[in-house]
Protein backbone atom coordinates (compact mmCIF):
# COMPACT_ATOMS: atom_id res chain seq x y z
CA UNK A 1 0.00 0.00 0.00
CA UNK A 2 1.50 3.33 -1.17
CA UNK A 3 -0.83 5.43 1.24
CA UNK A 4 -0.44 9.07 1.35
CA UNK A 5 2.19 9.38 -1.69
CA UNK A 6 -0.36 8.26 -4.13
CA UNK A 7 -2.76 10.56 -2.78
CA UNK A 8 -0.47 13.31 -3.23
CA UNK A 9 0.63 12.15 -6.38
CA UNK A 10 -3.44 11.80 -7.53
CA UNK A 11 -4.54 14.75 -6.37
CA UNK A 12 -1.62 16.92 -8.02
CA UNK A 13 -2.52 15.38 -11.11
CA UNK A 14 -6.21 15.93 -10.68
CA UNK A 15 -5.15 19.90 -10.32
CA UNK A 16 -2.44 20.01 -13.05
CA UNK A 17 -5.09 21.31 -15.30
CA UNK A 18 -5.26 24.51 -13.28
CA UNK A 19 -1.56 24.85 -13.89
CA UNK A 20 -1.91 24.14 -17.81
CA UNK A 21 -4.49 27.18 -17.57
CA UNK A 22 -2.02 29.51 -15.18
CA UNK A 23 0.72 28.53 -18.03
CA UNK A 24 -1.51 29.74 -20.94
CA UNK A 25 -2.66 32.78 -19.23
CA UNK A 26 0.60 33.70 -18.80
CA UNK A 27 1.87 32.78 -22.27
CA UNK A 28 -0.92 34.46 -23.34
CA UNK A 29 0.12 37.75 -21.49
CA UNK A 30 3.88 37.64 -22.79
CA UNK A 31 4.93 35.94 -19.36
CA UNK A 32 6.85 33.30 -21.04
CA UNK A 33 9.40 32.12 -18.32
CA UNK A 34 6.98 31.52 -15.57
CA UNK A 35 4.77 29.95 -18.43
CA UNK A 36 7.15 27.49 -19.28
CA UNK A 37 8.02 26.97 -15.33
CA UNK A 38 4.25 25.98 -14.48
CA UNK A 39 3.68 23.95 -17.44
CA UNK A 40 6.50 21.86 -16.80
CA UNK A 41 5.56 21.55 -13.17
CA UNK A 42 2.17 20.28 -14.06
CA UNK A 43 3.08 17.94 -16.75
CA UNK A 44 5.56 16.22 -14.35
CA UNK A 45 2.88 15.61 -11.75
CA UNK A 46 0.44 13.87 -14.52
CA UNK A 47 3.81 11.75 -15.78
CA UNK A 48 4.86 11.33 -12.04
CA UNK A 49 1.56 9.74 -11.22
CA UNK A 50 1.10 7.57 -14.17
CA UNK A 51 4.28 6.28 -13.32
CA UNK A 52 2.75 5.31 -9.92
CA UNK A 53 0.05 3.71 -11.52
CA UNK A 54 2.12 1.38 -13.87
CA UNK A 55 4.79 0.91 -10.98
CA UNK A 56 1.26 -0.18 -8.58
CA UNK A 57 0.19 -2.51 -11.38
CA UNK A 58 3.29 -4.33 -11.60
CA UNK A 59 4.54 -3.97 -8.18
CA UNK A 60 1.24 -4.49 -5.60
CA UNK A 61 0.23 -7.22 -4.09
CA UNK A 62 -2.89 -8.56 -5.62
CA UNK A 63 -6.37 -9.69 -4.41
CA UNK A 64 -9.09 -11.07 -6.21
CA UNK A 65 -11.89 -8.08 -4.97
CA UNK A 66 -16.34 -9.12 -5.40
CA UNK A 67 -18.16 -6.18 -5.63
CA UNK A 68 -21.82 -5.94 -4.13
CA UNK A 69 -22.35 -2.47 -5.56
CA UNK A 70 -21.03 -0.44 -8.05
CA UNK A 71 -21.27 3.49 -9.19
CA UNK A 72 -19.35 5.52 -11.32
CA UNK A 73 -17.14 8.05 -9.32
CA UNK A 74 -15.83 10.14 -12.04
CA UNK A 75 -18.96 12.42 -13.00
CA UNK A 76 -18.44 14.66 -10.23
CA UNK A 77 -16.44 16.69 -11.86
CA UNK A 78 -17.98 20.33 -11.63
CA UNK A 79 -16.33 21.42 -9.07
CA UNK A 80 -12.87 20.28 -10.93
CA UNK A 81 -14.14 22.62 -14.39
CA UNK A 82 -14.49 25.77 -12.35
CA UNK A 83 -11.12 25.05 -10.83
CA UNK A 84 -9.97 24.47 -13.63
CA UNK A 85 -11.77 27.96 -15.38
CA UNK A 86 -11.03 30.24 -12.77
CA UNK A 87 -7.63 31.33 -13.84
CA UNK A 88 -9.36 32.40 -17.13
CA UNK A 89 -11.28 34.87 -15.49
CA UNK A 90 -8.09 36.84 -14.02
CA UNK A 91 -7.41 40.51 -15.56
CA UNK A 92 -3.69 40.14 -15.77
CA UNK A 93 -1.21 37.12 -14.92
CA UNK A 94 1.37 39.64 -13.55
CA UNK A 95 -1.15 40.93 -11.17
CA UNK A 96 -2.41 37.95 -9.76
CA UNK A 97 -2.27 37.77 -5.71
CA UNK A 98 0.33 34.52 -5.93
CA UNK A 99 0.52 35.14 -2.09
CA UNK A 100 -3.22 34.40 -1.74
CA UNK A 101 -3.48 31.43 -5.01
CA UNK A 102 -0.24 29.33 -3.81
CA UNK A 103 -1.76 28.65 -0.06
CA UNK A 104 -4.96 28.12 -1.18
CA UNK A 105 -3.89 25.47 -4.20
CA UNK A 106 -1.53 24.14 -1.48
CA UNK A 107 -4.46 23.79 0.94
CA UNK A 108 -7.11 22.37 -1.38
CA UNK A 109 -4.48 19.70 -2.30
CA UNK A 110 -3.63 18.92 1.23
CA UNK A 111 -7.49 18.18 2.33
CA UNK A 112 -8.43 16.14 -0.79
CA UNK A 113 -4.87 13.97 -0.23
CA UNK A 114 -5.34 13.54 3.20
CA UNK A 115 -8.84 12.86 3.49
CA UNK A 116 -11.68 10.29 2.33
CA UNK A 117 -12.82 12.17 0.16
CA UNK A 118 -11.00 11.63 -3.20
CA UNK A 119 -13.50 10.74 -5.46
CA UNK A 120 -11.84 10.90 -9.37
CA UNK A 121 -9.46 12.08 -11.64
CA UNK A 122 -10.56 13.92 -14.93
CA UNK A 123 -7.15 14.69 -16.06
CA UNK A 124 -6.34 10.77 -16.01
CA UNK A 125 -10.29 10.10 -17.23
CA UNK A 126 -9.36 11.78 -20.24
CA UNK A 127 -6.16 9.01 -20.27
CA UNK A 128 -8.99 6.13 -20.19
CA UNK A 129 -8.88 5.33 -16.44
CA UNK A 130 -11.81 5.20 -15.02
CA UNK A 131 -12.98 5.50 -10.91
CA UNK A 132 -15.40 3.47 -9.46
CA UNK A 133 -17.19 3.50 -5.99
CA UNK A 134 -17.24 0.03 -4.98
CA UNK A 135 -18.49 -1.52 -2.03
CA UNK A 136 -17.04 -4.97 -0.72
CA UNK A 137 -19.41 -7.52 1.00
CA UNK A 138 -18.52 -6.64 4.07
CA UNK A 139 -20.46 -3.18 3.72
CA UNK A 140 -16.46 -1.25 2.86
CA UNK A 141 -16.75 1.55 0.27
CA UNK A 142 -13.81 1.79 -2.05
CA UNK A 143 -12.61 4.29 -4.83
CA UNK A 144 -11.78 1.40 -7.86
CA UNK A 145 -9.44 2.95 -10.64
CA UNK A 146 -9.13 0.53 -13.76
CA UNK A 147 -8.82 0.96 -17.45
CA UNK A 148 -12.06 -1.09 -17.50
CA UNK A 149 -15.68 0.00 -18.06
CA UNK A 150 -17.26 -1.62 -15.41
CA UNK A 151 -21.01 -2.36 -16.56
CA UNK A 152 -21.59 -5.03 -13.36
CA UNK A 153 -20.92 -6.37 -9.61
CA UNK A 154 -21.11 -9.70 -10.79
CA UNK A 155 -17.44 -10.18 -12.33
CA UNK A 156 -14.61 -10.34 -9.27
CA UNK A 157 -11.32 -8.17 -10.49
CA UNK A 158 -7.99 -8.62 -9.07
CA UNK A 159 -6.95 -5.40 -7.32
CA UNK A 160 -4.03 -3.90 -5.23
CA UNK A 161 -4.35 -1.64 -2.50
CA UNK A 162 -3.09 1.67 -3.38
CA UNK A 163 -4.21 3.62 -0.16
CA UNK A 164 -6.32 2.42 2.62
CA UNK A 165 -9.48 3.01 0.77
CA UNK A 166 -8.39 2.76 -3.19
CA UNK A 167 -7.77 0.06 -4.76
CA UNK A 168 -6.22 -0.03 -8.47
CA UNK A 169 -7.38 -3.22 -10.69
CA UNK A 170 -4.28 -4.84 -11.73
CA UNK A 171 -5.86 -6.80 -14.97
CA UNK A 172 -5.08 -5.68 -18.14
CA UNK A 173 -8.08 -3.71 -19.68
Amino acid sequence: MLNAFARILLTSSAIAPVGLTYAWVAYMQDQVKPAIIILAVSLAAVAICLLLLGYARKNLEGSRFQAKEIEAADRENMGFLLLYLLPLFTSQFNTLNWQLWIPTLIIFAMITATGYNYHFNPLLGLLKWHFYKVQSNEGVTYVLITKKQLRTAANAVTVGQLTEYILIDLEDA
